[in-house]
């Protein structure tokens, strides 16, 4: 476990606060991940899963059991997703998806799956003490899921919800020693609100007509 141990050493101080190096990596993947998300680039789904691998370490010497579970669904998460952008990208040879704007059914699942699975996660985390914040752990955890389903579907409502995750995700880094977490939001919440953008003109471009196949010579059209 030495590997570990380095991983959560203390990397440098700002502003007082104690950065370890698997919050900074782990970080900087993530925010990597967000940009290539962002340019639709079947990219992001390796960068996020190995910005997953890097954080489970980080949340593990925070004690939050809710974080470690979402650093574990994003890794299993992105692999699912790494498939699913695999089918659905456009063929333009850039490895683009095609996006949409979710349903109101389809928002109406997620909605509910998330507020559900909230609930339960907390009085489980509750009931065996697996987190000293299972209330807002256990929402990270839950709506970190529902994000990326989002994402893997193409939904634009995928950065919606990494807004709602990050709202409370980000005091509750910097309450358990991940001051890094918190110092990079500035970052993320810059790259989700260009990203939401980006991903929101992509629904209401048209796509290209399909090429007219020319007629054989001596035909009629």
């Amino acid at each position: 476990m030495g590997f570990v141990n380095d991983l959560n050493s203390q990397a440098f101080v700002i502003f007082g606060e104690h950065i370890k190096w698997s919050d900074m990596i782990g970080n900087l993947l993530g925010l990597a991940a967000l940009a290539l998300g962002w340019r639709r680039s079947l990219v992001t789904w390796p960068v996020q899963l190995l910005s997953g691998l890097v954080l489970v370490a980080a949340y593990a010497s925070a004690h939050l059991t809710g974080g470690i579970g979402k650093q574990l669904i994003v890794v299993v998460v992105s692999l699912w997703g790494w498939q699913q952008w695999r089918r659905g990208t456009t063929g333009t040879g850039r490895d683009e998806l095609a996006v949409r704007f979710a349903t109101w059914a389809e928002r109406g699942w997620l909605v509910a799956g998330t507020a559900v699975g909230t609930v339960g996660t907390a009085l489980l985390f509750q009931h065996y003490n697996l987190s000293w914040a299972p209330w807002p752990d256990a929402y990270i955890f839950v709506g970190t899921l529902a994000a990326m389903v989002a994402q893997g579907r193409g939904w634009v409502e995928f950065w919606f919800a990494w807004l709602a995750v990050d709202l409370v995700g980000v005091p509750l880094a910097f309450n358990s020693g991940l001051a890094f977490s918190g110092l990079v939001y500035i970052v993320y919440f810059v790259l989700v609100v260009a990203g939401m953008r980006s991903w929101w003109l992509r629904t209401r471009t048209a796509q290209p007509p399909r090429p007219r196949v020319a007629a054989p010579k001596g035909a009629t059209v």
